[in-house]
């Protein structure tokens, strides 16, 4: 890995049983930077996020995280490492309330500032006693992120967070995004290519498994591109 460079994946093959998921993927994030995988459903963009965060285990190739491979570790070993994967059902503990979700993300993490919580996402701090399940999808995933950023990770996986979102709260993500990159390193999953667009320093495109486009210039990154490959 280069000095910039935070995480590494290369020559990465998954399988469900016999069938082969992904194909010799790579993928190069460095430090700060804000890359998005796209594709059709079923490319294997979230079987990548999984791989990386421990949830899978690749039938060869490495996976790279500040210069320590990841392969073979446990999730939540990897996870206290520094790299976060926050899932696209946007589920949170629907019986707790906000405060008692990000009491057991800071009791995981020993981390008990949640001042760049709610500096990311205001709207949890008059949420602190309602219940996960009365929680919007939004709200749900500003908790899973702002959940996810304590103990100051270095990596955040996150899977197609705007998902049946309204716009609003796409916009105030956007802005989230591009402040969390400065801590973090963003690796996100994403099918709205406007967003996609806005944020990404470097866009992979997948389809059937295989990585088949690097877009990393202002040229290719646009929404004309990127469509060809959803």
């Amino acid at each position: 890995m280069n000095k910039d460079e935070i995480l590494a994946v290369q020559g990465l093959n998954v399988s469900y049983g016999e069938s082969k998921v992904l194909f010799d993927a790579d993928l190069h994030v460095n430090r700060g930077q804000v890359v998005t995988c796209v594709g059709r459903n079923g490319a294997g963009k979230t079987t990548l996020l999984k791989t990386i965060a421990g949830f899978l285990k690749p039938t060869s190739g490495s996976i790279t995280f500040n210069d320590t491979n990841l392969v073979g570790l446990r999730s939540y070993d990897i996870a206290r490492m520094g790299l976060k994967y926050i899932p696209q059902d946007k589920k949170v503990f629907s019986d707790l309330t906000v405060r008692e979700n990000l009491e057991l993300g800071s009791y995981a993490t020993k981390d008990y500032n949640w001042g760049p919580v709610t500096d990311h996402f205001p709207r949890l701090k008059s949420l602190m006693d309602r219940k996960g399940g009365y929680l919007s999808g939004g709200e749900r995933q500003m908790l899973m992120i702002g959940r996810a950023i304590l103990g100051d990770p270095k990596v955040l996986l996150i899977d197609e967070p705007t998902e049946g979102l309204a716009p609003s709260i796409v916009a105030h993500l956007r802005g989230a995004f591009k402040e969390l990159s400065k801590k973090a390193a963003l690796v996100i999953v994403e099918q709205n290519l406007p967003l996609v667009c806005a944020i990404s320093d470097k866009i992979y495109a997948l389809k059937e498994g295989r990585i088949v486009a690097e877009l990393r210039d202002r040229e290719s990154i646009k929404a004309n591109v990127c469509e060809q490959y959803l």
